[in-house]
């Protein structure tokens, strides 16, 4: 269970003001002091994460975040950067100090929430220190809160069922592309070795695709490019073929149009994004005109070779397909801007190393902006001329459209 990737766990992030419990509350619903926990003001500096498994849903990621009330300029930086950690969540729990009960900043992380359809609860902690009066007088201050004590266990199984209630359909997981073969089928996985590529390793989308074959009995066979002419002349069969998009347009010139083609991270496109949305955005580039300016976003930091992907083949790719001369900007990691005024176009990554979530608030922050966004899979292909065919196996199966 704690080798299941973040990206891939149900993320429940815990906000409030300083000491109102967060971290508590975290080691309470583990039963473990996962969390560290101090009567000082502002413990936790920035978001911290951790990988736990809360029976029976199964593996999550609590991040725990700085009070929303830290003051000073390093504060306010901290507390900006708490609230960004919403375009990341599944389900957030925001927790009262019982004895301060004014939280002016619960509006504001309301708004935030439901700009980015996070549903959450609201937790009045510390109520052992309180009476029954006081407590009467929170529960209709705050309709519908959750009155808890993370000193002496009050109330934390009723928080844990809200959160079984609440994400339950959310860990039965869509698939990548079991929906695509039937069971029993053959898939072939194309796996370029370049100098990026992790040592001793499958980068996730690949390992992440075998165990799906494996999971639904859906026979794999996993070969470098070279070696892929020879065996789909040996295979009987071969429902589909799968290829990392550095190297699309040759083994879009080996595979027959009988067999159909895509790609990892155009799987990952329809598996955490919007699809339909993401073509949309590559088909945007006849539209730029010469110096637009373009933000390159990749979600997960490593070395950067000639043969880097972001930031070496798809600007050259581009520029030769146009023949115009583009303004390209970097965001790595969790750095995607607040405002992308300045933008007419976004290049994304594949998006393997983030959960759903995180994807699905930048397209909307993109949709919002009014900037056109695409993935690196999707615009490889569609510069390379083969974008119908790769979604051909989608638009047969009727599943382009963006998923729940």
């Amino acid at each position: 269970m704690q080798k299941t990737p973040s990206s891939s766990r149900i993320t429940i992030a815990v906000f409030g003001r300083r000491n109102a419990g967060k971290s508590s509350l975290i080691n309470a619903l583990t039963g473990q002091e996962a969390a560290l926990v101090s009567p000082v003001k502002g413990t936790t500096t920035d978001p911290v994460r951790k990988a736990m498994e809360l029976k029976p849903l199964g593996p999550v990621l609590f991040v725990d975040t700085a009070g929303l009330d830290d003051e000073g300029e390093l504060g306010s930086l901290r507390t900006a950067r708490s609230k960004r950690v919403i375009e990341q969540t599944d389900f957030a729990i925001y927790i009262v100090d019982g004895g301060f009960p004014e939280n002016p900043d619960l509006e504001s992380t309301r708004e935030e929430l439901q700009r980015f359809n996070v549903p959450h609860i609201v937790l009045i902690n510390k109520v052992d220190l309180l009476d029954q009066d006081e407590r009467e007088k929170l529960k209709k201050y705050y309709p519908g809160a959750l009155m808890v004590s993370c000193k002496d266990g009050t109330g934390i199984k009723e928080v844990k069922d809200s959160l079984i209630t609440n994400l339950k359909d959310k860990m039965e997981e869509s698939p990548l592309l079991a929906d695509l073969i039937p069971a029993g089928g053959m898939v072939v996985l194309v796996v370029p070795i370049d100098e990026a590529a992790p040592k001793g390793r499958l980068i996730l989308p690949q390992s992440q695709t075998i165990r799906e074959c494996l999971d639904f009995n859906i026979r794999c066979c996993v070969l470098k490019e070279n070696n892929l002419e020879e065996t789909l002349e040996e295979l009987p069969r071969v429902d589909l073929v799968v290829t990392d998009s550095q190297v699309f347009k040759m083994v879009e010139e080996i595979v027959p149009p009988s067999i159909p083609l895509t790609s990892f991270s155009i799987l990952f496109a329809r598996y955490k994004g919007d699809l339909k949305g993401l073509v949309a955005g590559a088909q945007a580039i006849e539209r730029l005109e010469e110096g637009a300016s373009i933000l390159m976003a990749e979600c997960c930091t490593h070395n950067v070779t000639h043969e880097d992907i972001g930031r070496v083949k798809i600007p050259g790719l581009l520029q030769k397909r146009t023949g115009k001369k583009f303004d390209f900007s970097f965001a790595v990691g969790p750095d995607f801007p607040n405002t992308l005024a300045s933008f007419q176009l976004v290049i994304h990554c594949g998006g393997c190393m983030v959960n759903r979530k995180t994807v699905k608030s930048r397209l909307k922050i993109c949709k919002e902006a009014g900037v056109p966004i695409t993935n690196y899979g999707v615009i490889l292909a569609y510069l390379n001329g083969i974008l119908d065919r790769v979604l051909e196996p989608f638009e047969s199966n009727s599943k382009l459209s963006e998923r729940a």
